[in-house]
């Protein structure tokens, strides 16, 4: 199996053989006696690439997931004690990983000293089986049904621009007003619409605007320069409008709450680090402290 894994994460025979230190005749032998066993070809092989069977695709979860708990039970049987140890694999977006994870992480490392973390930041939907991620951090409303989610804590956004630009522009005083401003948008969420809540209904305004980023950290910094009015999530400009640097727009009708969640594949078998730290992020971020004081 844990040859099985190797090719297929390596991508050769080759490769694979070169990380176990096997020879490639080995390598071929091992993936021949587990095909027998399972019963199936695991992979289609020809001289250019190899390709996951329907049986492979079937079969390689499950192995990852029989090493995974060989690993715990040799883990459990040299060091049967409870604290957490092991390595994290985890994904999260750029923006929340730079600004909240950072700190996190090293302050999860401090408290549990025999744990490590291997950290992706990265603005796409990860596929955790495939690529071996252990948790998803994703900000979103929109949950995968397949994984398991913990909610960490509520995402709020804020409509807000620099006082330079209110000074030459004026402020909205209701979300259609936002037509006629220059809007600092996401590629990726709330490009074309915004969305607000008011009288317990929801509205969508249309917004639009010079600057277009698929990245949060560059639209903040561009809004704190006077360009435009941007809707940003509060863990990202906290600081900035308690500073006064940014100015909280259009309080009475709050943009579109999404929740920050944990994300892994399953409850089986949960390693205690994947336990602990999804406990630490929830104590950590629960209380949401970036959010200004009201």
């Amino acid at each position: 199996m844990q040859v099985f894994v190797e090719v297929v994460d390596r991508g050769s025979l080759s490769a694979a053989a070169q990380h176990l230190d096997m020879s490639r005749a080995m390598v071929s032998r091992y993936l021949a006696e587990l095909e027998e066993w399972v019963g199936a070809r695991l992979l289609h092989r020809t001289t250019r690439r190899l390709s996951l069977t329907p049986a492979g695709s079937d079969a390689l979860p499950r192995c990852r997931s029989m090493l995974d708990l060989a690993g715990e039970i040799r883990h459990a049987a040299t060091s049967p004690d409870t604290e957490p140890r092991g390595e994290l694999r985890i994904t999260a977006s750029l923006s929340f990983g730079v600004v909240q994870l950072s700190s996190a992480m090293a302050d999860f490392v401090a408290r549990y000293p025999g744990a490590s973390v291997h950290l992706q930041l990265i603005d796409r939907i990860v596929n955790l089986v495939e690529e071996r991620v252990d948790l998803a951090v994703r900000i979103t409303n929109e949950l995968d049904p397949n994984l398991i989610a913990r909610k960490l804590a509520p995402c709020r956004s804020v409509v807000c621009a620099a006082p330079s630009y209110l000074s030459a522009h004026g402020a909205p005083a209701r979300p259609e007003d936002l037509a006629r401003h220059n809007c600092l948008t996401h590629s990726h969420y709330g490009k074309s619409l915004w969305r607000f809540q008011r009288d317990g209904s929801w509205i969508d305004v249309p917004v639009s605007g010079n600057i277009t980023a698929n990245d949060v950290i560059l639209l903040a910094r561009t809004a704190v320069q006077g360009s435009g009015i941007a809707l940003l999530p509060t863990y990202l400009v906290g600081d900035d409008i308690a500073s006064g640097r940014l100015v909280p727009l259009l309080a009475q009708t709050p943009p579109e709450e999404l929740g920050i969640y944990g994300v892994y594949a399953s409850r089986r078998q949960m390693p205690l680090v994947l336990r602990a730290m999804l406990d630490f992020l929830a104590e950590r971020f629960g209380p949401t402290p970036w959010d200004a004081p009201a």
